[in-house]
């Protein structure tokens, strides 16, 4: 239920001015967004994900930008621990969308891996339509 809401409330605002989402469309990102690749052991590309980029101070849970093989800017991903999202106390508000519109919304469970060991959601923002998912999909 937690998990419906998060996402209910992520849907809500994910505009950003077109100049923001420039500055990551394609990547590396500028700011303080690292390779995710370079902060823990994980692969450069993750299927289905692709390349994620994020600014380390924000973990665990993000934003992560991910980007297709060829750098452009797919999705933003939130991963959000399922203790936090089980914890009334615990809000996860102003959730911005980075990358601009959002197309679709999935959400689903991670049992944890390396830089997010805990079990957790992954809420994937995608900036493309359904049918360009397969961008970031295993070759």
């Amino acid at each position: 239920m937690r998990i419906a809401v998060a996402t209910l409330a992520l849907v809500a605002a994910f505009s950003l001015p077109a100049s923001a989402a420039d500055q990551v469309e394609k990547a590396p990102p500028s700011g303080a967004y690292k390779k995710v690749s370079e902060l823990v052991k994980l692969p450069d590309f993750l299927p289905g994900l692709g390349q994620l980029y994020v600014d380390p101070k924000t973990l665990p849970a993000g934003p992560f930008l991910a980007y297709d093989r060829d750098g452009r800017l797919v999705s933003t991903v939130y991963m959000l621990p399922v203790e936090d999202l089980s914890n009334k106390d615990k809000r996860f508000d102003d959730l911005a969308a980075p990358g601009g519109k959002v197309d679709h919304v999935d959400v689903y469970f991670n049992a944890g891996h390396p830089g997010v060991e805990k079990p957790h959601a992954h809420v994937v923002l995608w900036h493309v339509p359904k049918a360009e998912e397969t961008r970031v999909a295993a070759k």
